[in-house]
């Protein structure tokens, strides 16, 4: 397979791992003939769990990792000192142009560091963010940042909302994205210093469609597309998202097999029921992609099973096919160097 995808995953990142890890990764190569995947991580306990499945055997190859940087390690010392662990090999595959993405269950921190350190960032590009889709009553909204950035500053957030934009309207699909900036108030005079600095600054983008602010009530009803933040406020968002959708659904159940009636009722909406929930289930949607590196890098929770670990690998797909990448760097770079000249002819 010449032209096909090729997905360097993480076997040993995760809770669940390599069992949940590689579990996905056949069910992905099923689905698409057009990936071939390489787990990195150690190669017994990788083999013996791909010998309880049927796949296509061209489609998965093993890179053998003697380490594993586990979750409490330090990134920076775990990222030098561990040259031999699955999170270096997959990201150093991606740096050589041995594979086109690299998917982890493993340390954030490990991550964030590596694909800063090994993959290394876009010329221009000041912080990369994680980015992950979060369902919303019209569809999805991209979160940018949800964790890499805690203490941003305002150019950091322009440059997310640009590639947000650029990310939605290649990968999703939405022409001419709207993006909204996360504040307490939708006035401009409302919010920190942070968001203060930046809103005019968004304001002034030709380049993207800005909205104002967004609420953090009004983000489940698909108020923006691309939802711009520093990391601090975006994890408290995605984790309390999280939180209250797996919540919600406890009660749903609990108050379905509460009575007779009850359980009478669940059986008559139940398809309805499972397909509405289905739309909120964050891990249809795969991993967030660390935008604004040389190479693609996805980091999926630590917590992953084998449904997000699959759809992960299939996004990296589209994310590849739409040269993500080099529309970053036409559309946000080429951009810097215009307002660097007009800057300087006094414009």
């Amino acid at each position: 397979m010449q032209n096909a995808i090729k997905v360097a995953v993480d076997a040993m990142g995760g809770d669940h791992a390599p069992g949940e890890i590689v579990k996905g990764a056949q069910a992905a190569v099923k689905i698409r003939k057009d990936i071939h995947v390489f787990l990195v991580g150690k190669k017994d306990a990788i083999e013996k769990e791909l010998s309880k499945y049927s796949y296509p055997k061209d489609q998965i190859s093993i890179v053998h990792a003697e380490e594993t940087i586990e979750m409490a390690e330090p990134p920076v010392l775990a990222i030098r000192k561990k040259k031999q662990s699955s999170i270096v090999l997959g990201m150093n595959m991606v740096k050589q142009k041995e594979a086109d993405a690299f998917v982890s269950a493993g340390s954030s921190g490990a991550i964030l560091v590596g694909g800063q350190v090994i993959v290394g960032r876009i010329k221009g590009i000041e912080r990369p963010p994680l980015a992950p889709l979060i369902p919303t009553k019209k569809g999805v909204s991209l979160l940018v940042d949800c964790g890499a950035n805690v203490d941003a500053r305002p150019s950091h957030l322009v440059q997310f909302a640009k590639m947000g934009s650029v990310y939605m309207e290649h990968v999703v699909g939405i022409s001419n994205p709207k993006v909204a900036i996360v504040n307490i108030g939708a006035e401009e005079e409302k919010g920190n210093a942070l968001v203060k600095e930046t809103f005019p600054l968004l304001k002034e983008c030709q380049d993207i469609n800005f909205t104002g602010s967004i609420e953090a009530r009004e983000i489940p009803y698909g108020k923006a597309d691309v939802i711009v933040c520093e990391a601090f406020t975006g994890n408290v968002i995605l984790k309390l998202y999280e939180g209250l959708s797996s919540t919600l659904l406890g009660v749903v159940k609990k108050g379905l097999m509460s009575s007779l009636r009850s359980k009478m009722g669940a059986v008559l909406i139940k398809p309805a029921l499972k397909e509405t929930l289905k739309s909120f289930d964050a891990s249809v949607y795969g991993g967030a992609p660390l935008l604004g590196l040389n190479g693609l890098v996805v980091k999926i929770h630590g917590s992953s099973k084998a449904t997000e670990a699959k759809n992960a690998i299939i996004q990296c797909v589209t994310f590849k096919e739409q040269k993500i990448n080099e529309k970053i760097k036409e559309n946000i770079i080429s951009a810097s160097k215009e307002e660097e000249q007009e800057g300087k002819n006094g414009v």
